[in-house]
């Protein structure tokens, strides 16, 4: 059985192009650094996986995922090689996406554009309001 599951964030936004037919289809490549789970020389290391999704996955990787991003993976391995033009024979690891979902809110990945300092903000974004504000307040 060949099946991978990868949690990681993007290193870049998603590259799309679309095949040449009648039925053009939407490929989209991107790159997902997984974090290892052993550090060296207390360092964390990642490894950068090439991840490849076509048509209705690749269009939503096109509108939804971003660098910095992270999102889950599940798909296959497939290797491959081919001939550069200096003539070396290049081996290829890639990632063939059957599923991907966001591993994270598009909220805990923001920062917010303005910070006061007189309000503070939970962890689910709600903001707490200061005491005697309720007369300012349009309902009660």
């Amino acid at each position: 059985m060949n099946k991978v599951l990868l949690m990681g964030r993007l290193t870049r936004d998603p590259e799309v192009r679309y095949s040449s037919g009648e039925k053009a289809t939407a490929v989209a490549s991107y790159t997902l650094a997984v974090d290892r789970r052993y550090k060296r020389d207390g360092e964390a290391t990642a490894d950068f996986l090439r991840c490849i999704a076509f048509g209705k996955a690749a269009e939503f990787a096109e509108k939804y995922f971003y660098k910095g991003i992270r999102i889950i993976v599940i798909g296959r391995l497939q290797t491959g090689s081919y001939t550069n033009r200096e003539g070396q024979k290049v081996y290829t690891t890639d990632v063939i996406v059957e599923e991907q979902e966001f591993a994270e809110s598009r909220r805990s990945n923001e920062i917010p554009a303005v910070s006061n300092t007189d309000t503070e903000v939970d962890s689910e974004g709600f903001m707490n309001i200061p005491d005697g504000i309720d007369e300012e307040l349009p309902f009660r």
